[in-house]
This record gives structure tokens, sequence and C-alpha cells, in this order.
């Protein structure tokens, strides 16, 4: 099946007034009721592994117990879209829905405020010993001060991730007269003193908490993100919770500091590996866990069941996904003439993501040549995607972009310009920080395809795929040499090179393509190079 942006509704469905509706996981039937009383739908519940012929559905719903894998997606050619309810979508080849061109949804807001109360009843329930002491009492004893717990009040509360669930918590804890100090890589100074919250880096964040909750995504960047470097930067006798994402916390550096008293109780809801299986672990005593619940109230999945019951139908109607996690709401024609622009854009922002770690006030867009002549708000959307995508404790897509963005004090705009640099179309997106600002300029070649040709006022002309080192560094002999050797002593194969600079002897950036992502060891050890005075990775 090609792709297609939108539900295009064919004739025959229409003449019939019939979609065809499989939910695979058990749903809240109060939350399919706009499926379940709809005349235009048959609403078959019944799990996929059980359905004999898959050929006819149009839509499937999910939870987490069905997978969607290529081999599915094959047995289903009229499957149009696939709805998750719930936020995460990683049941779900999303790669292969694309290819297949189904279109996948999620319900991103449905859980937010039962996820933030498990995260606070977690607190509360740690610092106070409640799960021991019941299961004390229910033992037959009668220990009260084996139990004494600590009050929240007056406690530091320190949250990594700063979103929609980590902004929910911090209202609470504020009820609790706790006091906050938070760490986003997107709030700003202005924005945290609105929301009454005071803004620190990471590492004033782990030295000024007495509990810490994590609440990001789970990227290269934040997994082990409480590690045994990190967690060594507490206060002994910290508290540490994680209800968002299994890895956040390196489960084996959390059982060092739990077993020498460094860390003074954990309270876990998700895992690396689930179902837990990790008893080492979870027989600590100052260690309580449930078994990945936090998002799992009756109003969330009502919520969530709802919400996507709603998407679908409306999708089979001819409506735009609104909250689609692989293709934009385009049509389908003019999707393939904007399709390369689209990649290039939404490639271009993650680049810029993981260069750029400062809190962001703007970006903003230019477009030039041929480009400007298409529909570039799809396009714009895309690179603020790309953008958020990996810092973000929400599922972002070119929908929702925009909003999320706004959330988070970010303003962007977009605007055609004449100036192609000789180039036939060239996309030109700038971000703007607190601290500094970064640019990044593309451009697609019908036989060569994306190209990214200048960064941040260096040019350069590199494919935007793979892992790649992106080093800034004085324009000075030996520096090359330097760092091909390092990366020789790692055994890491350099594939290609790109070098930029603005005047001899001056200024100059490296884009060094190698053949697996580079360990943060030697990230470190590079940057120690008495000429190299930034080098990342980046991930394409």
């Amino acid at each position: 099946m090609e792709h297609q942006m939108v539900a295009e509704t064919e004739e025959q469905d229409l003449k019939t007034g019939v979609f065809q509706i499989l939910v695979s996981d058990a749903m809240s039937k109060e939350g399919l009721q706009p499926l379940l009383e709809s005349d235009l739908v048959t609403c078959v519940q019944q799990n996929v592994n059980d359905v004999e012929d898959l050929s006819v559905f149009d839509a499937l719903l999910i939870r987490s117990a069905t997978t969607v894998t290529d081999e599915l997606l094959s047995k289903m050619p009229n499957l149009k879209i696939v709805a998750r309810a719930g936020v995460g979508v990683d049941n779900v080849d999303l790669d292969a829905a694309t290819k297949h061109g189904v279109v996948v949804v999620n319900a991103p807001d449905g859980n937010t405020i039962s996820t933030a109360e498990h995260t606070f009843a977690m607190m509360s329930s740690l610092l106070r010993n409640i799960p021991q002491a019941n299961a004390s009492i229910k033992a037959g004893q009668w220990n009260r001060s084996k139990y004494q717990g600590s009050e929240l009040r007056l406690k530091t509360l320190g949250i990594i991730g700063f979103g929609r669930i980590g902004s929910q918590i911090a209202q609470r804890a504020k009820a609790f007269e706790m006091k906050l100090i938070v760490f986003d890589p997107f709030l700003t100074k202005d924005r945290a003193e609105k929301l009454g919250v005071e803004l620190g880096s990471v590492d004033e964040v782990l030295a000024a908490a007495d509990i810490i909750t994590v609440h990001t995504p789970l990227t290269k960047e934040t997994k082990g993100l409480l590690g045994m470097k990190n967690i060594a930067k507490t206060k002994p006798g910290v508290f540490l919770i994680n209800c968002a994402r299994g890895g956040i916390i390196d489960e084996q550096a959390l059982k060092h500091y739990l077993a020498n008293g460094h860390v003074a109780g954990a309270a876990l809801d998700v895992f690396v590996e689930e179902p837990a299986t990790d008893r080492e672990l979870l027989d600590f005593d100052n260690v309580i866990a449930t078994p990945h619940i936090a998002a799992s109230t009756k109003e969330a999945q009502l919520n969530v069941a709802s919400q996507v019951s709603e998407e679908v139908l409306h999708f089979l109607q001819g409506s735009p996904a609104t909250n689609s996690i692989n293709l934009p709401t385009l049509s389908k024609e003019v999707y393939e003439k904007v399709k390369p622009y689209y990649q290039l854009t939404k490639k271009m922002g993650n680049i810029l993501s993981q260069v750029l770690r400062t809190p962001v006030q703007e970006i903003d867009v230019h477009y030039s040549g041929n480009v400007a002549n298409f529909e570039t708000t799809i396009t714009t959307r895309s690179l603020i995607a790309g953008f958020l995508q990996t810092r973000v404790d929400a599922a972002v897509n070119d929908v929702n972009a925009s909003l999320i963005a706004k959330e988070r004090g970010i303003s962007f705009g977009e605007k055609q310009v004449s100036d192609t640099f000789g180039y036939s179309n060239l996309i030109h997106a700038v971000v703007k920080g607190e601290e500094r600002s970064f640019s990044i300029q593309g451009t697609y070649v019908k036989e060569y395809g994306a190209r990214i040709v200048n960064m941040n006022g260096f040019s350069v002309d590199f494919i935007p795929e793979g892992h790649i080192l992106y080093i800034q560094h004085n324009d000075k002999p030996g520096v090359i040499g330097k760092m091909g050797q390092l990366l020789a002593e790692h055994d890491v194969n350099i594939a290609t090179m790109q070098v930029g600079r603005q005047e001899a002897g001056g200024q100059a950036i490296m884009l060094v393509t190698v053949d697996k992502l580079v360990d943060q060891i030697v990230i470190d050890q590079l940057q120690d190079i008495d000429e190299i005075q930034f080098a990342e990775t980046i991930e394409c």
C-alpha cells in the first residue's frame, strides 16, 4: 500500500456505510462508546491472534498487549489506522506502518493526571514507609519505631523533565509546602519564574534535592541518567523515584548506592526488563515497587479509550488525524511533492536539538527557491517535531508540535526569502536560546538526496545519516591527526569526514561519520585535546 496522509475514504466504504474495526486489547466499554454507537462502524472485540480473517479491518485499536509488526500489517491490507490507547507506541513498528501507508495515533494526554498522582503517591509511601508498615502489621507485628518516616513539608523536590507530568507534580508539591528545583532542556528562566519553580542544571538538581523524580523520555541522553557518576553527586540520604521509563535510573548503580546507604530509598514503577526480574533490587527493604501501573486508573483508561475511539471515527470519515505519530496530515498528492523536504526538516530539527542543549526561546525557518512554492507549514512543524521529539515527556508529532512548543515557551515562525546561495532550494533554520544560538542549512537534490550544507556559519556538505561526530576546534596543524588517533585507540572507524572553516587559522568544525555509536568517554577525551572546544555526537 502506498503512503497516504489522510483517510482517503473509498467509495465503496461510503456506499455500505460500514467500517470494520478490530479492538485487540481489553478497553473500557464506556470509552469505546463513540464506536459502538456509530452506524458507520462494525466493532469486533477480539485479539488479533484469534481472528481468522484480518484482511477486512479498516482500523485496529490496541493497548500494550498487542504488538503491531510488519508481518501483522501484511495480513491487514485494508488497514488505514492503528490507534494506541495510551502514550507509548513501543509495541508498534512505526517504520512498517509508514511503509504500509497506515497512520498510527495515540492518546498523549489521557494519563497525565494518573501518572502524576501515582508518582506523588509513591513519594509519600516511600518517605512514610507505608508498604513496609502495611506488610508488617498484616504479619502480626506492631513495630511503630521501625517505620518512623519523614515529612514532605520543606523537603526539596528535584524534578528532571518538566513537561505535562512534571508540572502537575509541581502543583501538588506546592500544596505540601515543598521546595522545588527542576531541570528541563527547554525551560527558560522567564517561564520557570512564572510557574513558580527554581530552574537548575542537572548537577544543581542532583546537589540540592532531597527527593528526585524523573519524567523524561528514554533516549540516548537520558538512558542511565541517574547512574554511578550522577547518583554520587546527590545528597546522602536522597530518595529516587522513577514512574517514567525503565532505564533512566541505572538499576545496577541504584543497587550499589542502596547497599552503601547513600540512597535512602527508591520507588519504581518501571524497569529495564518487564515483568521485573531483578530480585536483588526488589529485595531491598527500602525499595517499593509497582508493576508499571502509573497510568492505570479507571479514569485514565476511560480517557485514552475515548480519545482514540473518537480519533478513529473522525479519521475514517475523512478528517485529519490530530494525534498522528508517523504521518503528516496531508493529501497523498501533496505529500509526495513535499516528502523529501519533510524528511529533511525532521532531520534538521533533530540535529539542532542534539547540538544545542540549552533552553530555547525561538525557532525561525526560512525557505528559498523551489521549496518556497510548496506548503511549508508542514515542513516547519516537522522541524519543530524533530527538535522536540527526543527531549519531551510526551509523544510529539507534526500536528501537536506547535502546541507543545508553545507550552514550553518556544515561539516559532517561517518566511520565504529570495537568497538561495546558489542552490535550487534551501531551508535555513535558526534556533535561539538564552545563552547562544545555532543555525543549519539544508537542501534536497533529486540525484543526491538530502544534504546539510551549512552548520552555524561553516560551509559543509554531508548526508544526515548514521553516527556523526560534530567537533568545533581551532584550525591548527595536527588537530585532525589527534582526533583520528584517539578514535583509532577506541576502535572507532571513520567512514567520511567534512571540514569547514571561516578563515585560515581561525575557528573550524569537523563532521565525522563513524561506524558505531561513540561512547561518552571518547567525547570527554576529545574535549581534552587543547585545540578542541566542543565535541558532541549526532544520531541521524
